[in-house]
């Protein structure tokens, strides 16, 4: 029985944990938090997970919250222009419906069941030093901890990283109480993407939090634009009230819906900003023993287009299939990069995307926007995007294929 040491109980490491263990392997999880803690903690982020994670998950019966979780239908967008009018407003339906768990709900059950399954938990926070002396006891040891000091092993990857700055300054509130959009048939359940073009976004995201349902609101500021005005680290009362003075300055419609909301709770707030990255997948101890990093630690995107969770849930698939097919080969280098490069595979889309987003559309982008409001089968593919990234680079991402796509469409 091969022994595994995973560092990191988030959507990727608790995944390849699990699906490892209902194969036989001897997984070791080490987690900085306790279930209760991880419960009692802050959120930790947005998260909206599609159709294709959501299949994988239930094709290992980690689908714990079918059922309790809104089922999302469609993707909506909205951009603002002067005055609090709406030049787009549209949305388009996903193949089959998408869900958010607040990853506290989710961290602690997956750990819980784990455990429960004969898992080995060590609750300890992780050092450099601490993995050097712990590593040299596994055969594979992978970090899927995308946060602290344990990133700084894996090297910057210049030729797939843009940028060295974060793109957004990010804020997040968990809250109850929302209204119904009223363009929406009653009873519709939506991710909606307000832009404020120059300013930044808000995308808001039905959701299954510690207290039942919920509503989501993550803005994503421009740096030094209206959004960007969490510098100062306000309480979670505080960065509510900014977010709604900034819906009722820059989305009306949505301060209508949310003016009467209230968080969650005392952690149900969130703030922040960090540079999206590409990195090497393998990382040296100073012992010279080498580590494997995952998901957010190898491929980190701005959470704009909300592929953070899909992209773990896929890197964890990759990972899995990655080992089983090894059998008792070497944990070596190259078989860590190409490991790594079937993830990349996917993963490249994900990051054209979600760069794309960031940027000021191009002419051919804006036209696609435009054209989403009268023709739905063009809403419908640009959503499904979401879940699958990679069909965008058969008519998304140059002018000349969605040339191509429109004619066969219109």
């Amino acid at each position: 029985m091969r022994k595994i040491l995973i560092v990191g109980s988030g959507q990727s490491g608790l995944q390849l944990a699990l699906t490892l263990q209902q194969h036989g392997y001897d997984v070791t999880m080490m987690s900085a938090r306790t279930p209760e803690e991880i419960r009692a903690g802050w959120v930790m982020s947005t998260q909206c997970m599609f159709h294709d994670s959501l299949t994988i998950e239930r094709s290992h019966e980690l689908n714990l919250w079918d059922g309790k979780a809104p089922a999302i239908t469609h993707q909506g967008l909205s951009l603002a222009g002067p005055g609090g009018d709406r030049l787009l407003n549209w949305a388009g339906e996903w193949i089959s419906p998408a869900q958010s768990v607040d990853q506290r709900v989710k961290m602690a059950d997956w750990l819980e069941l784990f455990e429960q399954r004969g898992g080995k938990v060590v609750i300890h926070g992780v050092t450099t030093a601490d993995l050097n002396a712990l590593a040299k006891m596994y055969e594979l040891t992978i970090v899927a901890a995308g946060k602290g000091e344990l990133v700084q092993l894996f090297d910057r990857d210049n030729e797939r990283s843009r940028y060295t700055r974060p793109q957004r300054a990010l804020s997040v509130s968990y809250v109850h109480g929302a209204q119904q959009r009223p363009e929406r048939p009653p009873g519709s359940i939506d991710v909606w993407m307000n832009n404020s073009p120059g300013t930044g976004e808000n995308i808001n995201i039905p959701g299954l939090t510690l207290s039942g349902a919920c509503d989501i609101v993550f803005m994503a500021g421009i740096p030094g634009g209206d959004f960007d005005c969490f510098a100062d680290r306000p309480g979670p009362e505080e960065i509510w009230s900014r977010q709604l003075e900034n819906m009722r300055k820059h989305f009306p419609w949505e301060y209508e819906r949310f003016r009467g909301a209230q968080i969650t709770d005392g952690r149900g707030t969130l703030v922040g900003g960090y540079t999206p990255v590409v990195r090497n997948p393998v990382g040296e101890l100073p012992s010279g023993q080498i580590v494997m990093g995952m998901a957010d630690v190898v491929v980190a995107n701005d959470p704009v287009t909300g592929q953070g969770s899909n992209n773990a849930a896929r890197c964890a698939e990759y990972y899995l299939r990655g080992i089983l097919d090894h059998g008792d080969g070497p944990f070596d280098r190259d078989w860590m990069r190409q490991t790594f490069e079937s993830y990349w595979d996917h993963a490249q889309w994900v990051t054209k995307f979600t760069n794309t987003m960031l940027e000021p559309p191009p002419e051919h982008v804006q036209q696609i926007l435009g054209i989403a409001q009268e023709n739905q089968a063009v809403a419908d593919r640009f959503a499904n995007g979401m879940n699958n990234p990679a069909d965008l680079a058969e008519w998304f991402f140059e002018p000349e294929k969605f040339e191509k796509y429109l004619a066969s469409v219109s």
